[in-house]
């Protein structure tokens, strides 16, 4: 019999679907599972059939579980690769192997006519060929396909908005009304066929980079030893095990221990010092800011300062006192040099020392800035007195001093420690008489640092500094001609000049003068050391300064105690200027900004000057010439 679903009319397919979905089941004794009422004949019907070659298993092998596990692992991928390493110089098995099993892969650029992009493909292209009509068309569609649903599809099914308003002559019937309205399908995007415009940018390839090396050299060695070999390297390494032990049993803990503390208190001092200097460049910065503020007025003078009463008084000047540089341990001693920085114009080294030549002591060399008057920015103390100083133009640090005992010595502001980097002394040729002038020359050759020095024993000296140590040559040694003693035995003894100043031509390296306390100037090279170029009979006394004119290179210019100045043509052995000051003359220099003003000091503390006229190179050299070319003149009368 069929069941009483089967027998409903065949004009309600819908409600025999859901009968037959809600109707009573039972359970299958054999399976155990929950059937349909209707299942029965379909099992019937249906009829196993086994191929002939299959294996017939008893119930307890069909009920025998297997495990099989699935792994990521490609199972006909090579397990036993193997390669040549040339660092253990043996085969090794790779353990890395690669899983990745490719069954089928395609790359082309077809485009489905179905899919979003061949629609709107076809779309550009209608357009492009300027279809009005398509293009009305497309338009709708595409609104369709976008819009929302109707509101009547969105309602859900059973409720009364479902049933459509029956129109004239229609009929809704129960199966219409029981049958759910399907939503109008959508077409999803191809997800295997899609494409991001980040996707389609064009990557360069990866490059692979490989190399290898070449295996390292080999060589054979072989060797043969015998007992004795053997027992004679265990006999030297046994004795060198007992002086190591010698060695340490010398050793007691107290050196160890005092050794400790030693190590301990030189780190100590050593992170003192690093704090104290520190601490001292902070405190110098202080200082110099209390002392600009202290001493604003005085600078404000020193830079602009004008006194209109000079209009109205020929050759008479005013003198207007600044700052007054002293120090506690400089006192009792005279200055005896100065010299202003060529780099930092407002630092200036001044030298310590005594004139009193029967009462020698000490000296000092002290560097001032006009930004702290207060106290020396570098203070370097020598056993003998400073006599005279210099300053390298290229390197401002190095100052070249001559002492009062003949050595000549160069400090190094660089260097925290009181001690000159280089000094001469009885082995490395020193004057024997007190040096009277220094000054440093261009590098040698060998881009040696060199300076020369003058002394009272005549001779001029070239000092160089060579790694640690000053080599000296003596350049020349002065001689008083026209004057000789006789000894008893018959020989004649030539005088020695004195040596007081000198002074190195501006254009031409290997001329200088030499001023000594005969009076007499001597023409000098440095490559003749056993005659001289030219003698000048200058001075009575003792001639105190020499000096080359900065703008004319024929005109010098000297000074003397005997209350005179002179200014020389050096092709002419006689003077072409003579001033008579009434005192003698400590020192005369050149402006700076004139080839015919220069400046004189006298004894009795006045100082001289000639009057100033128009200024540059040009003119300067062409107004001392018109004064030299008038001299001659009279002379050539005369």
């Amino acid at each position: 019999m069929l069941p009483a679903s089967a027998k409903a009319p065949h004009k309600q397919p819908h409600k025999q679907s859901i009968s037959i979905g809600r109707g009573t089941r039972k359970r299958d004794e054999d399976s155990g599972t929950e059937v349909g009422e209707g299942t029965d004949e379909w099992a019937q019907s249906k009829a196993t059939v086994r191929p002939p070659d299959q294996l017939e298993l008893t119930d307890a092998e069909l009920k025998e579980e297997f495990t099989r596990i699935l792994t990521a692992n490609n199972p006909h991928a090579p397990q036993n690769i193997v390669r040549y390493s040339f660092k253990e110089g043996t085969y090794k098995p790779i353990g890395f192997v690669n899983q990745l099993a490719v069954h089928y892969t395609q790359v082309g650029n077809l485009i489905p006519k179905d899919s979003d992009e061949g629609r709107r493909q076809h779309y550009r292209d209608e357009l492009v060929a300027g279809s009005q009509e398509s293009v009305k068309v497309i338009s709708e569609t595409g609104d369709l396909e976008e819009d929302e649903e109707p509101k009547e599809l969105e309602t859900e099914p059973g409720s009364q908005t479902d049933v459509p308003a029956a129109g004239a002559g229609e009929k809704v019937t129960e199966e219409e009304l029981m049958t759910p309205k399907q939503p109008k399908e959508r077409k999803l995007t191809n997800q295997f066929n899609f494409s991001e415009r980040a996707s389609q940018t064009y990557n360069n390839p990866v490059r692979d980079r490989e190399c290898q090396t070449e295996p390292p050299p080999r060589t054979n060695f072989s060797a043969t030893a015998n007992q004795w070999e053997i027992y004679d390297a265990y006999v030297e390494e046994l004795e060198k095990q007992e002086k190591t032990k010698e060695k340490e049993k010398a050793k007691t803990p107290v050196a160890k221990k005092s050794g400790k503390m030693a190590i301990r208190k030189l780190t100590s001092m050593e992170s003192q010092t690093d704090d104290l200097i520190k601490l001292s460049q902070a405190t110098k910065i202080m200082e110099r800011m209390v002392n600009q503020n202290t001493y604003d007025d005085i600078a404000q003078d020193f830079k602009y300062y004008d006194d209109a009463a000079d209009e109205y008084r020929d050759q008479v000047g005013t003198l207007l006192p600044l700052w007054k540089f002293q120090n506690d341990k400089a006192k009792r001693l005279s200055v005896t040099a100065l010299c202003w920085n060529p780099k930092y114009r407002d630092l200036f080294a001044v030298g310590y020392g005594s004139y009193d030549f029967m009462k020698q002591s000490r000296g000092m060399l002290l560097l001032y800035s006009l930004k702290n008057p207060s106290f020396p920015e570098y203070m370097f103390g020598s056993n003998s007195g400073v006599m005279c100083l210099d300053i390298h133009v290229d390197h401002p640090y190095l100052v070249a001093v001559g002492h009062y005992d003949g050595n000549v010595a160069i400090y190094n502001l660089k260097k925290p420690h009181s001690q000159p980097s280089f000094c001469s002394s009885a082995k490395s040729g020193k004057h024997s008489d007190p040096v009277w002038q220094v000054k440093w020359q261009k590098d040698d050759m060998d881009q040696n640092l060199n300076f020369f020095s003058v002394s009272s024993d005549g001779r001029i000296v070239s000092w160089t500094l060579v790694k640690r140590k000053l080599v000296h040559v003596d350049v020349i040694k002065l001689k008083v001609e026209g004057s000789t003693t006789e000894v008893p035995e018959g020989l004649q003894l030539h005088p020695v000049g004195c040596g007081t100043a000198f002074d190195f031509h501006k254009e031409i390296d290997y001329m200088f003068l030499v001023g000594t306390e005969e009076g007499k100037i001597y023409k000098c090279s440095k490559s003749y050391s056993s005659q001289f170029l030219d003698t000048y009979d200058a001075h009575n006394t003792s001639v105190d300064t020499v000096s080359w004119n900065p703008y004319h290179t024929k005109v010098f210019m000297s000074c003397s105690s005997d209350w005179t100045v002179k200014i020389w043509d050096h092709t002419i052995k006689t003077p072409m200027f003579i001033y008579d000051l009434n005192s003698a003359v400590g020192d005369v220099a050149w402006a700076p900004y004139s080839s015919t003003v220069f400046a004189a000091v006298t004894t009795d503390g006045k100082e001289k000057k000639g009057q100033e006229v128009q200024k540059g190179p040009a003119v300067e050299i062409a107004k001392l010439d018109k004064l030299l070319n008038l001299v001659r003149e009279v002379k050539i009368k005369t």
